[in-house]
């Protein structure tokens, strides 16, 4: 019987969106940290959650489908956080432009364009695919690693008892 892998699948994938997509906690996914804790805990999960030993497949399957519902999870978080964060960084945008004298004309006017709404479009749009790719790889590696560290040993094999002498 093969282990079920929605439920733990969901849970990872919960944990990739929510940890990438908060603000100062997302700092620690630039070596894709908290993707590969997503794809572990969701082989973790499945372990758990299965009397036998998992296979190394079955792990890297419930990274990658923890991986692909991360991403879902990203952009469905990170729409309201990109548009409560934008008036700050408008307003950052605003100071170093008024800071900087000596900036070049064309990076000055680059940076005023970036400020815009349209631009926080964009950015989740293309964060949003450059995120499918990075979380599915990485979730898929991380319940990798999971399956193998988190692997129950098998049970033990009992021998068949020896039957009564029939002399």
């Amino acid at each position: 019987m093969a282990p079920a892998k929605l439920q733990p699948a969901l849970v990872g994938g919960v944990a990739i969106g929510v940890l990438s997509a908060l603000p100062v906690i997302n700092i620690a996914n630039c070596c894709c940290a908290w993707i590969l804790f997503g794809g572990a805990l969701a082989a973790y999960l499945m372990q758990q959650n299965h009397p036998e030993p998992i296979q190394i497949g079955d792990g890297a399957v419930v990274g990658l489908l923890a991986g692909v519902t991360g991403a879902f999870v990203w952009l469905l978080l990170s729409i309201p956080i990109g548009f409560a964060m934008a008036p700050l960084q408008s307003r950052m945008t605003q100071q170093v432009l008024q800071n900087a004298s000596e900036m070049a004309p064309e990076l000055r006017s680059m940076l005023e364009s970036m400020s815009g709404g349209p631009t926080i479009g964009l950015g989740l749009i293309f964060g949003f695919f450059l995120m499918l790719v990075v979380s599915t790889l990485f979730g898929m590696l991380g319940g990798l690693f999971g399956a193998l560290m988190f692997k129950k040993s098998p049970p033990p094999v009992v021998p068949p008892p020896i039957p009564p002498n029939v002399f």
